[in-house]
């Protein structure tokens, strides 16, 4: 199999499982992570579970990329080389707070949820990739 036909049914192969873990730990429902976020009133812990679980399977993907030269169907990882925390950062990492406590979907559960066809999620995703748009047109080249 040629290096560009593994590389896309891998992608497949993982896009389909992150989708089917996200659909079966119930994160496409908004109302569950809202409830994970009111913590003075009906809080829900469970997400609490499927975001430990995601640690542990990063971490052991960040100790297993270190012991190999290179990845499997690549030339070299791709790592971020910037460490620094920033104020773009920081701003980013709040607009994108609020907007999970807000609309209770982050983008990957937002895109796994779309073939369900509630308007609202559909909104959110037109909403998210005209941010996206936004961003990289006026915003991308202006900070450093």
């Amino acid at each position: 199999m040629k290096p560009a036909y593994a590389q896309a049914l891998a992608s497949l192969v993982s896009g389909t499982l992150f989708g089917f873990g996200l659909s079966l730990s119930g994160m496409l429902d908004p109302s569950r992570v809202q409830g994970f976020l009111d913590v003075f009133g009906a809080w829900d812990p469970s997400l609490m579970f499927v975001l430990g679980g995601a640690v542990v399977v990063a971490m052991t993907g960040m100790l297993l990329v270190k012991t190999m030269a290179r990845p499997l169907l690549a030339g070299c990882f791709h790592i971020p080389g910037k460490t620094k925390v920033d104020l773009p950062l920081l701003l980013g990492s709040a607009i994108f707070g609020v907007g999970w406590g807000l609309g209770g979907l982050c983008p990957g559960p937002a895109i796994a949820a779309l073939p369900m066809g509630y308007g609202a999620i559909v909104l959110f995703v037109a909403a998210m990739l005209a941010g996206m748009v936004i961003h990289d047109r006026f915003v991308a080249g202006k900070i450093s």
